[in-house]
This record gives structure tokens, C-alpha cells and sequence, in this order.
């Protein structure tokens, strides 16, 4: 059967699950007080229902099941088996909640664990500085450290509605157009299978009142173990990915062009965290989307430009290969992008922040730039305009008579 074919099944089937899933899932997490509690760190004004991993995980799932009909793939196991992991950890931690340490054990010992079983790891550097096949002594620590950090990084992301879930689906599209490239059927379908799970929850997520749910802990790690697993097999000489040394493509600069924002952004807060003499992993407000939050943007408008900031590193990458960039010229490339969308747009806007004339009080009351971002974040505040409504609709009553009966007890 033709791989269009197959991507399109298995996608439209891992997109329903999910869709019929969600009205169950949001009952039981109703019914049993699974809810994030707002907070003074937290942006949400009610408790929202957080059991959004377990519906991912099910569009996964059912989708893969479908895969494995077409391509009977040993692989496609084990990473189900790790994700159903890591979304029960996380779950775990949003029900009754888990140390940071004990939470980072166990992430190092499932990602060790999916190496150990599976042999795919980050084994070779594909011409970058001048290396290729690397020493397993080196390799495999290195890889848990990578793996470890892409997870948490994708975690620290869950802070405004449709940021983690639009980043998902982002990422999922690359890794795709890539390994169909290089023509590896299994993981093409299978990022294709996770964009398609992600997008019913996304679109409650922004569009939903009554449904409206977060992602959790659950869904994050999961899909940061998702990412792993594919950064894993793009930079793994059994990965598939090696062909396209060969057209002057550099493989760590694309990978890290589709992780920039998480992965430089989840640097930058953790350092500034140290600096101060606090852990790196104490929840805060500093994220680059909290920046985006203080000029007046939406949360879906927040996460759109900051996916917006994503894109941009990538086409430069992409523009940089075109151009016939070295391999080193293209991941330099990709890190001063990366530096300069997170580090620079945070520190010189929270400069302007702070900067221009001062009021009666003698607080300063921000540059001419921060008022036009301001603006432009009061521009994409829609939720009054007929489309914002009519999507309103639709998630809040969905067709599903179970799906209606839910809404109505959560309007209650």
C-alpha cells in the first residue's frame, strides 16, 4: 500500500481516538479532582482539569496498533512501552506530585532503559567539528544527558494554552518531512500518528471553556520522550537520517534548529536561576512565554509567536544548507539563532521593559518598542470575534451525546 495512504489512515485514526477519548477523560478527571490548582505562579484564575496526557497517549496508541498491521516493527514497542511509561510518571506527579530528583531518576533510568533495549542512541556526531562514529563510553552517557534535558525542556514549555501541543505538532512535521526524505515508512507514520493525536486536545485547549484542559505533566514528558526517541534516531547511524550527509546536510543542526526554543529557552532560565543561588528546577516566572504574557498577549497569541521564533531558526538552518554551508558554519548558525530568539528577545525586551520615561511614582513605564508589543499582544486578543466563538462552540458541544453531558456537568 502506498506510504501516503498508510500516513493518512493511521493519522485520521490516532485524530479520532483522541476527539472520542477527550469527553471521558475530562469526566474522570472531573469527577475524581484531577485539576491544576491556580496559583501565584501560574497564569490559570480557576482549576482546569489536567489529564490531557492520557488522551494523547490514546490517539498514540490506537494509531500505532493500526501501524503495526502495515509494518511489523520490533521498535514501535519499546517506544510505546516508553511513552506509556513516562505518561504514567507524569500523571503520577500531576495527581499526588513527585520530587524533582525522584522525577529525574526515573526519566534517566527509562531513557537508559529505551537505549539499553533498543541500541539506538546518539552514536555519531555526522561530520560536526569533524566527528563521526562516537565511542559508546561517551555515547551513552551522552545521549541519557541529551535525553534528559529534551525532556525537561519540552516540560518547562507547558505554560500557556497551545504552546506545548503546537510545538508537538511542529516538531512532528519536521521530523516527518525529514525521515520521509531519507525514506523511513515507520517513523514518518508514527510522527504523522502523534500530530494527528495532538490536534483534538489542542484545539480544546485554546478554543475550549467548558472543555478547556491542560496537557499535564503526563502529556509533556511524554512527548519530550517522543522527541528523544526521534532526535535519537535522526542522529543514530541506524537511524536513517545518514543519507543525507551527503547532500551537505547537517543532521545535529537540524535537530537542534526543531528543538531550539525549549531546549535554549529551558538554558537560559535555569542559568538565570543558579545565578541567583536557586535550584534550576524551581518553578518561576522567567520562560519566554511569561515575557509574551506581560505585553498583553493572548495565550494562543503567545504561543504562535514564539512557534513563529522556532520557524524562523529553522528556515534559517534550512537557508543556510541551501546556500551550501559547511556542516560547522550551519550549527553555528542554528545556535546564534537560538541564542538571540530566546536570550536576546528576553533580556532586550524586558530592558525595554524598564527603560523610557518614568511616572509620578518613578517607575519606569517602558520604551516606545514595548508599547508596540504591547499593542500587537492587545491585537490578538479574538476570544469576542464570530470564528473564536463558532471553534468555542464546537468544543464545548461537541456532537458526541456523551460529550454533551460532560459539558453540561462541567457548567455546572
Amino acid at each position: 500500500m502506498d506510504l501516503s495512504l498508510i500516513a493518512f489512515i493511521v493519522t485520521l485514526v490516532a485524530m479520532l481516538t483522541s476527539a472520542m477519548v477527550f469527553p471521558f477523560a475530562l469526566k474522570f478527571a472531573l469527577k475524581h479532582n484531577i485539576v491544576d490548582q491556580p496559583n501565584a505562579r501560574k497564569l490559570q484564575r480557576s482549576p482546569v482539569p489536567v489529564f490531557g496526557g492520557v488522551i494523547v497517549f490514546s490517539g498514540i496508541f490506537v494509531g500505532t496498533i493500526v501501524l503495526q498491521l502495515f509494518f511489523d516493527s520490533e521498535i514501535l514497542t519499546w517506544i510505546l512501552v516508553s511513552l506509556l511509561a513516562m505518561m504514567i510518571i507524569g500523571t503520577w506527579d500531576d495527581i499526588k506530585g513527585l520530587s524533582a530528583v525522584l522525577r529525574l531518576v526515573v526519566e534517566i533510568i527509562l531513557v537508559g532503559c529505551f537505549i539499553a533495549i533498543t541500541g539506538v542512541y546518539i552514536d555519531n556526531f555526522h561530520g560536526m567539528w569533524g566527528l563521526y562514529q562516537l565511542d559508546p563510553w561517551f555515547a551513552i552517557p551522552f545521549s541519557i544527558f541529551a535525553g534528559v534535558g529534551t525532556i525537561n525542556a519540552v516540560n518547562m514549555i507547558d505554560g500557556v494554552d497551545g504552546y506545548s501541543s503546537g510545538y508537538g505538532m511542529l516538531a512532528f512535521l519536521c521530523f516527518a518531512i525529514a525521515f520521509h526524505s531519507t525514506w523511513v515508512p515507520t517513523m514518518v507514520c508514527l510522527t504523522m500518528i502523534a500530530g494527528g493525536a495532538l490536534l483534538p486536545f489542542f484545539l480544546h485547549n485554546v478554543f475550549g471553556v467548558r472543555s478547556r484542559m491542560f496537557i499535564g505533566d503526563g502529556g509533556t514528558l511524554m512527548l519530550g520522550m517522543l522527541l528523544t526517541v526521534l532526535a535519537f534516531g535522526a542522529l543514530s547511524s541506524k537511524g536513517g537520517l545518514s543519507n543525507l550527509e551527503a547532500n551537505g546536510v547537517s543532521i545535529p543542526a537540524f535537530t537542534l534548529a526543531v528543538g531550539c526554543i525549549p531546549i535554549f529557552d529551558a538554558l537560559r532560565v535555569m542559568t538565570l536561576r543558579m545565578s541567583h543561588g536557586k535550584s534550576p528546577m524551581k518553578a518561576d516566572k522567567s520562560h519566554l512565554h511569561h515575557l509574551f504574557i506581560d505585553m498583553g498577549f493572548s495565550h494562543l497569541g503567545a504561543a504562535l509567536f514564539i512557534l513563529f521564533l522556532n520557524i524562523l531558526v529553522i528556515l534559517a538552518w534550512l537557508l543556510s544548507w541551501y546556500l551550501g554551508a559547511s556542516m560547522n558554519l550551519q550549527i553555528c548558525l542554528v545556535v546564534s539563532m537560538a541564542l538571540l530568539a530566546t536570550v536576546g528577545v528576553y533580556n532586550v525586551m524586558r530592558a525595554q521593559q524598564n527603560g523610557g520615561p518614568v511616572d509620578e511614582e518613578g517607575y519606569p513605564e517602558g520604551t516606545a518598542l514595548w508599547h508596540l508589543f504591547c499593542r500587537l499582544g492587545a491585537w490578538t486578543h479574538k476570544e469576542d470575534k464570530r470564528g473564536w466563538r463558532v471553534m468555542r462552540y464546537l468544543m464545548d458541544y461537541p456532537l458526541l451525546g456523551q460529550g454533551f453531558k460532560v459539558c453540561k456537568k462541567v457548567k455546572k
